[in-house]
């Protein structure tokens, strides 16, 4: 034992520092595992809405966006396709889109909020191929229908407005995603009416 005088300054100094350092290493640490928790740019920009430009877009052309690493098709439907919609609800298995598969203000004959264009998940509801889109040709597939979805895969149908015909695997009328217009020549998929 030695009789050197204890320092009780130097003491509390060497304990204030070493417990800052700690504290810092600490907050250090911290940091980057906090900073794992939140999602990353990839899964940021995976979910973010999509701006698609319909301007050009021509009645009976189809364009293809990616939303959420999934394709979205956006349709511009001619007059006579609208008109028709209705005359074979007698085919379809959910004629009045009765199943949720698609928002509240999608809900109607067109399944859209603009009778011109539909938008839907290119999707097939059966085991998620994708359904090919027939201009003038679909009635090779469903008499007396001009225009529809063929999903080559399985053999399901759908018409202009995702809707699927009945006897074929597919249970569901296609998806209709949120979507909302920010002007009339561009549409935003991901974010809903009245929330743009």
């Amino acid at each position: 034992m030695s009789n050197v005088p204890v320092n009780n300054g130097r003491r509390r100094f060497l304990t204030a520092a070493t417990a800052v350092v700690g504290g810092a290493g600490v907050v250090g640490a911290a940091v980057p595992f906090i900073a794992s928790w939140n999602p990353s740019a990839r899964a940021k920009a995976a979910g973010a809405p999509v701006e698609v430009n319909i301007g050009k877009l021509q009645p009976g052309q189809l364009i293809r966006a990616e939303w959420r690493g999934k394709p979205v098709y956006v349709v511009r439907r001619s007059e006579q396709t609208v008109s028709n919609l209705a005359k074979h609800d007698d085919q379809l298995r959910d004629p009045n889109s009765e199943k949720a598969q698609q928002p509240v203000y999608a809900t109607n004959a067109y399944r859209s909020i603009k009778p011109e264009f539909l938008v839907a998940l290119g999707v097939c509801t059966h085991l998620g191929c994708a359904p090919t889109h027939h201009a003038g040709d679909f009635d090779q597939f469903v008499e007396g229908v001009p225009n529809g979805f063929f999903c080559p895969c399985h053999g399901s149908k759908f018409d202009m407005a995702g809707r699927v015909f009945q006897g074929v695997p597919a249970p569901l009328n296609l998806v209709v995603p949120e979507h909302s217009y920010i002007n009339d020549d561009t549409l935003l998929i991901g974010v809903a009416q009245g929330d743009a």
